[in-house]
């Protein structure tokens, strides 16, 4: 299993917008064989900072996920333009 963890800050006045995107992209990231999970969190008192946790069957499953029409779409076009990604950490579960 590979686990993906992405803190993205929306631009000022933009955060309702990044939420819809990420209600989308979640919608259809969940739909995928390959995606364990895939959970996005708004933090409790900055409402511009959002975190997403993904989890996927093996890194053959992300690089898929990463070539999505859904993917492309939301996280490479839309996403980009409402917000920053400030972090992205790869991990793998222990045990």
């Amino acid at each position: 299993m590979v686990v993906l963890a992405v803190t993205w800050i929306a631009k000022a006045t933009h955060e309702t917008e990044v939420a819809a995107v990420f209600a989308k992209l979640t919608e259809e990231s969940r739909k995928e064989p390959g995606c364990v999970m895939y959970q996005v969190h708004r933090h409790k008192t900055e409402p511009r900072r959002f975190f997403i946790y993904e989890q996927y069957k093996d890194d053959a499953a992300l690089e898929a996920h990463r070539a999505t029409p859904h993917f492309l779409q939301y996280a490479r076009k839309e996403l980009p333009k409402l917000g920053d990604r400030v972090e992205g950490h790869l991990f793998e579960p222990l045990g």
